[in-house]
């Protein structure tokens, strides 16, 4: 599990699809007073364990703002 507190935005040199959707869900987390969200991924149906989680990013309040503003300046506002 990573902890994020600072993203440096990049672009990607080689896109590719994902075609499979996993599951995943999101996780509101507080340690001594410090406030996260953390994402939870599940994996392939293919997994040998189906259900456990594969991968979790844990992001702070600062981080997760910074992910809410490229999200937004990415997809644009929510109508």
């Amino acid at each position: 599990m990573a902890v994020i507190r600072k993203f440096d935005v990049h672009d990607q040199d080689r896109e590719s699809e994902q075609p499979e959707a996993i599951g995943g869900r999101i996780v509101p987390l507080q340690f001594d007073g410090e406030k996260f969200v953390q994402l939870n991924s599940y994996g392939s149906k293919d997994r040998v364990h189906i259900g456990a989680r594969s991968q979790n990013i844990r992001l702070s309040k600062e981080a997760f703002y910074q992910l809410v503003d490229a999200g937004m300046k990415h997809f644009g506002p929510k109508v």
